[in-house]
Order: structure tokens, then sequence, then C-alpha cells
């Protein structure tokens, strides 16, 4: 099974970004755990690009979604709203054939962020996601300081991220 990951955090040592790289490493062993990585080189939205041949990182985009079998995306909340880097990209999978019904589970990595994913969720059943709830948690990374390595060895946080791991995989493979 092949699940992309995508963080809506640029930053370099992002809690949100460790969290999906703890996620891969919890993973179950027959998943291919891909990380998209080109969040910060999409171009801003435009409907008027949004054609028969938008551009190639939007292409390049909607490809890594058609070749997954499920999103797992994480993500900070800014100014009360969903990571303009990652609302972005979503902006590009609006009009795509590739999203719609794509199982996605939200990792939320601070316990005072609801607003973001109160948002995120909105936004991404709007655009007929099938979002997995079951498999969407929120780990309290806030004030931690923790890189991948941290969440992984931390027997709580390892355990609530394998759990819903483990609810995303069953539900990807019972709608399969």
């Amino acid at each position: 099974m092949r699940i992309l990951t995508i963080s809506g955090s640029l930053r370099t040592k992002s809690s949100n970004t460790a969290v999906l790289i703890a996620a891969a490493r919890l993973a179950p062993p027959d998943w291919e755990v891909v990380h998209y990585d080109g969040l910060a080189n999409l171009p801003h939205f435009n409907p008027d690009m949004d054609t028969d041949r938008p551009p190639p990182q939007v292409l390049a985009l909607r490809e890594q979604i058609g070749l997954c079998q499920g999103l797992l995306l994480c993500s900070p909340e800014y100014a009360r709203g969903v990571a303009g880097t990652l609302k972005n990209a979503l902006d590009w999978l609006v009009s795509s054939l590739e999203f719609p019904d794509k199982p996605v589970a939200l990792i939320n990595a601070s316990q005072r962020a609801t607003s973001a994913d109160a948002h995120l969720r909105l936004t991404l059943t709007t655009m007929s996601a099938q979002l997995i709830e079951a498999a969407s948690i929120t780990l309290p990374l806030l004030g931690r300081n923790l890189d991948a390595d941290g969440i992984v060895s931390d027997n709580v946080l390892s355990e609530q991220l394998r759990a819903a791991l483990d609810c995303f995989a069953h539900a990807i493979a019972v709608n399969r």
C-alpha cells in the first residue's frame, strides 16, 4: 500500500514533518510511505492556470496523489487557519480527477491547534475526500520539542500514532 504524506510546514525542524517521519517509521511493513516535498515549489493557485495543461509542479502533485492509496496530512495552525502552503496545494487538487474519494487521515501535532484542524476537515470533506476519523488524531507535542526519533521512542506517542496508522490501513483495505 502506497501512502503519501504531506506536511503543511516548510520549517526545517517542523514538528509536523517530524510526526510524518515518525509515522513512516511506525507504519505497517506492507506500506510504502512517500513524502511529498514539493509544497514550496507549487505556484500560487490561479484558476486561469488550472487548464488541461497546468504547471508541471501541479501535474507532479496530482500524479503522486493518483499513485497513492491514501494521504496522511499534518499541518500547523497559523492565525487560526490552515497553513497557506497546504491550502494552496489543496486548491490545486479541487478540480483534479485523482483526489475525490481518496482516503485521508489527519494528524494534528498541537492540542491547541483546533481551528486549523476544523478548517482542514471542512475543506477536505468539501473536496470529496474520504476523511478517516478513526485514524485522525491529535498528538500532544506542543512544547515538547521532539524530533521523529523522540516521537518514535516515546511509548505513549508511538502507541497513539501506531494505532491511528492501523485504523487507516484497515479503512483503506475495507474500501478497496
